[in-house]
């Protein structure tokens, strides 16, 4: 029995130590995006639909990956390329968007203002 205890309490603790590797993963990840001036990374917030029935073909889970630009309007191919540089970057790390994946998440987006959201995958 207290064996048993000990494990699922390393199991836990591992679970625990994952999340919060893949939560600084997001952010150093994130932050390095940008050259300094550019756009500064805010954070990221997991949305999860609760209206929406588990069974619905809909996108219920989904990662906002939140950036601020130093001016409020961006030309429309300026904030087409900022969107797709987000993107890739986070596309090429296989490692975070299995756990993303594995974690339930169906889609990630980016917003660069309070308005807009622009979907990645």
């Amino acid at each position: 029995m207290m064996l048993r205890n000990l494990s699922l309490a390393l199991f836990a603790s591992s679970l625990f130590a994952t999340s919060s590797a893949q939560a600084e993963n997001i952010d150093v990840l994130m932050s390095s995006v940008f050259p300094q001036g550019q756009a500064t990374y805010i954070g990221y917030e997991s949305v999860e639909r609760q209206d929406i029935p588990l069974s619905a073909a809909v996108d219920r889970k989904y990662l906002i990956v939140d950036f601020r630009m130093p001016s409020d309007s961006l030309p429309a191919e300026q904030l087409q390329a900022s969107v797709h540089k987000v993107c890739m970057t986070l596309l090429k790390d296989q490692d975070l968007i299995r756990h993303l994946s594995d974690s339930g998440y169906d889609m990630v987006s980016v917003a660069f203002d309070r308005s807009s959201q622009f979907d990645c995958l």
